[in-house]
């Protein structure tokens, strides 16, 4: 029985103005979080997602847009979701690692037992909820949501090597020269917080270990 006072925080990195030419020219005057994809803004389908988390108190975007650029969009979700969203600017790119220790103290406020971090360019079903269900089945420190891709594309994503038997994380590596595996990273993971220090460390490790 899990305890009515445990806390899941999500983080989604929503990056910052570059340039990308994917959607131009529909995407000069918008940020690339807030282009629509079936209807809706691309961050909103993440966000929704996270409604399902159980117990979750608070969604978090990180970024280094201006602040202005999500004002409207995240009062209006915030208030359709009735979970606080909130936007932290960066003061320039940091990473996933980087932008997760800047706010640490902002997104470990409400003492979460669970971090999912999300990025805000993944198309996916987001089984969430299910994701949460293995972690703690599982027991371990964190949790990365994977997909198989062909041997010719997996240069294009972080690759990793997991044990067959119990799919423990073996190696990491961020869009290898030479193919490793076809399991790719789908960037969404999922962190136990008995420390922020221990999540730090975790994603510091699965972005940056040595090639064999």
């Amino acid at each position: 029985m899990r305890s009515s006072e445990e806390r899941v925080v999500a983080v989604i990195m929503v990056g910052g103005p570059t340039k990308g030419t994917r959607f131009r020219p529909l995407s000069l005057n918008i940020a690339k979080p807030l282009f629509p994809l079936a209807g809706q803004p691309m961050v909103h389908h993440p966000i929704s997602a996270c409604k399902a988390i159980p117990n979750l108190a608070h969604i978090y975007l990180i970024g280094f847009y201006d602040e202005r650029e999500f004002a409207l969009y995240v009062s209006s979700i915030s208030n359709e979701l009735k979970v606080p969203v909130r936007y932290l600017k960066e003061d320039k790119p940091h990473g996933s690692a980087g932008g997760l220790y800047n706010f640490r103290d902002l997104i470990m406020e409400d003492s979460p037992s669970h971090i999912f971090l999300l990025n805000c360019d993944v198309c996916c079903t987001f089984p969430l909820p299910g994701m949460l269900a293995a972690h703690r089945r599982y027991g371990g420190m964190g949790t990365i949501l994977v997909i198989k891709v062909s041997a010719e594309s997996a240069n294009q994503f972080g690759e990793l090597v997991a044990d067959p038997m119990t799919n423990e994380l073996l190696h990491y590596t961020e869009k290898p020269e030479t193919f490793v595996c076809v399991k790719a990273d789908n960037q969404l993971e999922l962190s136990y917080c008995d420390s922020f220090s221990i999540c730090f460390l975790r994603l510091c490790y699965l972005h940056y270990v040595p090639s064999y």
